[in-house]
């Protein structure tokens, strides 16, 4: 077993705090990848403090997780020590389902295993990426192009695949109208991936402080959600909308502003559920969708694409000791627009 040193929640809400524990030994077709960089999803939060029900502790979370292979199993050969490596939100899945089958691990009809809070094939808890190593299989290890930073490119294993699974899958590209609600870590990538595919990208706030990150990062239109001309002014004007927000909020607002045919894609996940009602679907043909990360072949694709365009995530790097305090700041809105932890700071 492989002593490892990471932040764990020892219980739910919990502060986290110094925790060592074990990795396995690796496998045949493990690799064992040193953590350099790890970004703070708001996820993470959600499990430490068991807001969703079902986390395991103690907990060491983490799912944007990027370092360096170390070492690999006698039977690896999709990777070399020394290469630059992620890992995402999952590590394993059944492999033989139809959904694996097809490279749609996500949707693994045994269910994906978790980064963290999992439990691997012989019971034991997963732990993530506050950490100094994982072992990972590498048929769940991604290969990070050099042109990416490592630091800009962690949370692109969440944040980036995240919005750029729903807008490939729905086929948003040129000449659609966009609407990403919320510029946060999700949002803003949206907001990139979109205009690099060439679409016209509209962003809906809560703050007016946002404005001048919209138009850096590329939207065309900027829009308070707050004052209800909003609505009035963008009814019926969107094809597509991206919904990033995992505050409850109003999704019958937001689904007026959808022409007929249009496709509301929920990715954020707010813990209380929240009314529908069915007329304005109904009336134009309007759907209502939700998307989840993305397979291992499609993160890889997204990778790839986010090097050619040059697309990084907006990050604050942060030492592994200010953890609670990035929480904190994460709840408050007070971070752009991802915070990413050096996992140096553990040495």
């Amino acid at each position: 077993m492989l002593s490892t040193r990471g932040y764990a929640a020892m219980t739910a809400k919990a502060a986290l705090q110094p925790f060592v524990f074990e990795r396995r030994d690796l496998g045949p077709h493990d690799v064992l990848i040193a953590i350099t960089h790890c970004g703070i999803c708001h996820t993470d939060i959600h499990q430490a403090r068991d807001e969703w029900g079902g986390s395991i502790f103690p907990m060491v979370p983490g799912h944007e997780i990027v370092g360096t292979i170390t070492q690999i199993g006698s039977a690896v050969r999709q990777f070399s020590i020394g290469e630059t490596a992620g890992v995402g939100c999952f590590v394993d899945s059944c492999r033989t389902c139809s959904a694996c089958r097809e490279g749609l691990e996500q949707y693994c009809e045994a269910g994906m295993l978790l980064t963290y809070s999992g439990r691997d094939k012989d019971g034991k808890p997963t732990q993530g990426g506050y950490s100094t190593q994982i072992v990972v299989d590498e048929n769940y290890v991604l290969r990070i192009p050099s042109a990416l930073s490592p630091a800009g490119t962690a949370p692109l294993l969440c944040a980036g695949i995240t919005t750029y699974s729903p807008l490939r899958h729905w086929g948003v590209g040129k000449y659609h109208k966009l609407a990403v609600v919320g510029l946060g870590g999700l949002g803003h990538m949206a907001v990139k991936i979109a205009n690099a595919l060439g679409t016209e990208v509209t962003v809906l706030s809560t703050s007016e402080r946002k404005r001048k990150d919209a138009d850096r990062l590329g939207a065309f239109d900027f829009a308070i959600t707050s004052q209800p001309e909003t609505f009035t002014r963008l009814q019926r004007r969107f094809d597509f909308i991206l919904d990033t927000v995992s505050a409850p909020h109003d999704y019958n607002a937001y689904v007026n502003l959808l022409r007929t045919d249009g496709t509301m894609i929920l990715v954020g996940a707010p813990d209380k559920p929240t009314p529908l009602a069915p007329f304005p679907l109904i009336l134009h043909r309007r759907s209502i969708a939700g998307s989840v990360i993305g397979g291992i072949r499609e993160t890889q694709e997204m990778l790839d694409f986010c090097a050619t365009h040059k697309i990084e995530s907006d990050i604050e790097l942060i030492p592994i000791q200010q953890v609670n305090e990035a929480y904190e700041r994460v709840l408050r809105g007070d971070v752009r627009f991802r915070f990413v932890i050096d996992l140096e700071s553990m040495k």
